[in-house]
């Protein structure tokens, strides 16, 4: 009896697993009627992929036994929760169609927890039985499908929920880093509008501008801000920013070609760039635009191990390296987009003083 119930059991939550599910489902359709429907839930976290990669396994282990005693507490005396595997979860309860919308928001907010640096939810669907569905294969359907359909509909606020996320990891670890992100994408922005970018690209350099260094929250400390020249195995290490950058980001299937852009984001036009050694148009434009504005606010300003330099000497590196590192057309876009800025900043700085 013990090893039955073991292989009925989730190793981690001690919930029921997906085995448990399934034989208690079938006894509860059998004896369910539409005068004393049941109701099964499945919900789905959002942001557990994230969660994982950014604080690692043992982190998102332990998130999905809170989670899982929360849901377990919360159904307690009305029905039976389950970890199906992965992030999802189920809940089995008696219910009219009424009280199954209260089970589905209470199991939802169970699953909610949120804290610094990160934000995990729950969709949600469920199916009224056996009004529904008259089998088990039936009942999981619906419900799976009602789940997927909530997941759609609130897919662009939990894209803007994995940006917002990894923005406020980035802070916390990097604060200089968040802020030279934060002129990476002004400038860089305007460069590509200057080159005639559509909507959607724009979208894209204004996205990865932001989290281009997000990969940096996995680089020590000590290594970021070490005064003296990086080692070879150092400099090793920093270079996988860009790789692990494009895996966290990735984890939000509609910022692929973010994350993408992210990873490429090192990468020269002669092909000696990293991790991949693109070249010429191999490498995504937008990558393009942001491997220059990224080089130009390092140099005027500065790093641990490096001096910065003026406005002028950082422009005329720009140009010396365009058609070795950088894209020529890019650069002189940028060069023009920083005029144009110092332009506006010394109209308004005489303004100011009366003088103009």
């Amino acid at each position: 009896a013990g090893a039955r119930s073991a292989a009925m059991t989730d190793s981690l939550t001690e919930l029921g697993n997906r085995r448990r599910l399934l034989a208690d489902l079938e006894t509860a359709l059998a004896e369910a009627t539409l005068e004393e429907p049941l109701v099964l839930t499945v919900l789905d976290l959002n942001g557990f992929k994230l969660y994982n990669d950014t604080f690692g396994h043992p982190a998102g282990d332990a998130l999905l036994m809170r989670l899982g005693g929360r849901l377990s507490d919360d159904v307690s005396g009305r029905g039976v929760a389950y970890r199906m595997g992965g992030d999802e979860f189920c809940v089995l309860c008696p219910a009219t169609e009424r009280q199954s919308h209260g089970i589905e928001a209470q199991s939802v907010a169970a699953l909610t927890e949120e804290g610094e640096g990160f934000s995990i939810s729950a969709c949600a669907g469920s199916a009224l039985l056996p009004r529904e569905a008259g089998s088990v294969g039936g009942a999981l359907r619906v419900a799976d499908q009602r789940m997927y359909d909530q997941k759609k509909r609130s897919r662009r606020p939990s894209d803007q929920e994995c940006t917002d996320i990894l923005m406020k990891v980035l802070s916390e670890r990097q604060p200089l880093v968040a802020g030279h992100s934060s002129r990476v994408v002004r400038q860089a922005e305007s460069a590509a509008r200057r080159l005639g970018l559509d909507t959607r690209e724009l979208e894209v350099v204004r996205l990865a501008g932001a989290l281009h260094d997000v990969g940096k929250t996995a680089i020590p400390d000590e290594i970021l801000d070490k005064p003296a020249p990086l080692t070879n195995a150092e400099w090793a290490l920093v270079r996988r920013h860009t790789i692990i950058g494009e895996r966290l980001i990735g984890a939000s299937p509609a910022l692929f070609d973010v994350a993408s852009v992210v990873r490429s984001s090192h990468e020269r036009l002669d092909g000696r760039g990293y991790p991949d050694g693109l070249q010429g148009d191999e490498i995504p434009v937008a990558a393009r635009i942001l491997a220059v504005s990224d080089a130009f606010d390092a140099m005027v300003g500065g790093r641990p191990y490096r001096t910065a330099v003026g406005v002028e000497d950082a422009l005329a590196e720009l140009r010396r390296c365009a058609g070795t590192q950088f894209d020529p057309s890019v650069v002189e876009a940028f060069c023009h987009t920083v005029a144009e800025d110092d332009g506006v900043r010394e109209d308004e700085a005489l303004a100011e003083t009366g003088t103009a």
